[in-house]
C-alpha cells in the first residue's frame, strides 16, 4: 500500500500536468514552403490509386498554396 507522502507527490505531479497558461497556440501550415506539385510524363505507368493520390495532392496544393496548373508541353 502506498504511503500518504508518495500518494500526495504523485497527485501533485499529475495535477501540474493539467495546468493551463492561457496562451493560444497558433498552428501555421508550412507545407507550401517545402512541397511541390507532382508531374508525370506519358512514359509513366500509374495505377488508378496512385493517379488518384497525385491528383488529390495537386488539388490540395492548388487550394492551399495557390499552385497553378502547368500547361502541357507541345
Amino acid at each position: 500500500m502506498l504511503n500518504w507522502k508518495l500518494a500526495a507527490c504523485l497527485t501533485a505531479v499529475l495535477l501540474t500536468g493539467c495546468e493551463t497558461t492561457g496562451r493560444v497556440i497558433e498552428v501555421v501550415d508550412t507545407a507550401c514552403n517545402w512541397t511541390r506539385p507532382i508531374y508525370t510524363s506519358q512514359a509513366d505507368v500509374l495505377t488508378g490509386r496512385t493517379a488518384d493520390q497525385i491528383l488529390a495532392h495537386n488539388l490540395a496544393g492548388e487550394t492551399r498554396c495557390g499552385w497553378k496548373p502547368r500547361l502541357p508541353s507541345k
